[in-house]
């Protein structure tokens, strides 16, 4: 099989949309993969299952499946037969029965990590400056002024639902750690990719490779590709 037979369906996390994948998206484009970024209402794990799911269904045949953060634990529930192969950038993967929330706060947080609580909607936002100091330390003015300006909150009915069986029990995964992630600790991030047995990638990137070090992302994203392919 060809490796631009392969789909690649990618999930944001939470405080994100789609537009946090742009860089990934257009190096991919460039090699001829076809790419789909999932809108995530962030909502509820399962609607955000769901919405991946109605994004799985736009496109036909084995399918690497990436999620940054948070969605890590939304690409682990869905049981579609196309994914192949899992990717997990700097993401949580809660076990069976254990929680997002469980993994998010296994240890103390680093001392430059925001404190979040839900506003008077019952909606978690991100405080502007935890973007430079926690989310994106690496990325430039006009990143985090975009990652500001575009970010979705996100629900505590996201976080605080066991999970179920975990996909990554049943494909191969891919784990890029952050060495340098404020906002999920590097040793959260090799506690959760041991267990996985998955293929682990570390490299000195902030919690947001996506936007500040994307070719260290699609880097791992091709390498799970060609296993794809074969």
């Amino acid at each position: 099989m060809a490796a631009n037979n392969v789909n690649v369906v990618l999930a944001h996390g939470a405080w994100a949309d789609g537009s946090s994948w742009a860089r990934v998206i257009t190096a991919l484009k460039s090699e001829g993969v076809n790419v789909v970024a999932a809108p995530l209402p962030l909502t509820s794990l399962a609607d955000d299952v769901a919405a991946l799911d109605r994004s799985l269904a736009r496109v036909e045949g084995p399918t690497v499946l990436v999620g940054h953060a948070y969605a890590g634990a939304v690409i682990a529930e869905t049981r579609s037969k196309q994914v192949k192969a899992l990717v997990y950038v700097t993401a949580l993967a809660p076990d069976e029965g254990e929680k997002v929330a469980d993994v998010f706060y296994r240890v103390a947080p680093h001392p430059n990590a925001p404190k979040l609580a839900p506003d008077n909607h019952g909606l978690i936002w991100l405080p502007d400056d935890a973007f430079k100091n926690a989310f994106a330390p690496h990325a430039s003015a006009e990143d985090l002024a975009v990652l500001s300006a575009v970010q979705r909150p996100i629900s505590p009915a996201c976080i605080t639902v066991p999970v179920k069986r975990p996909l990554w029990k049943d494909v191969p995964s891919w784990f890029l750690v952050a060495e340098d992630d404020r906002m999920i600790l590097p040793e959260t991030q090799r506690f959760m990719a041991e267990r996985m047995k998955a293929k682990v990638r570390a490299h000195a990137v902030d919690h947001t490779p996506i936007v500040t070090a994307p070719a260290v992302v699609v880097d791992i994203i091709r390498e799970a590709i060609r296993s794809v392919a074969g």
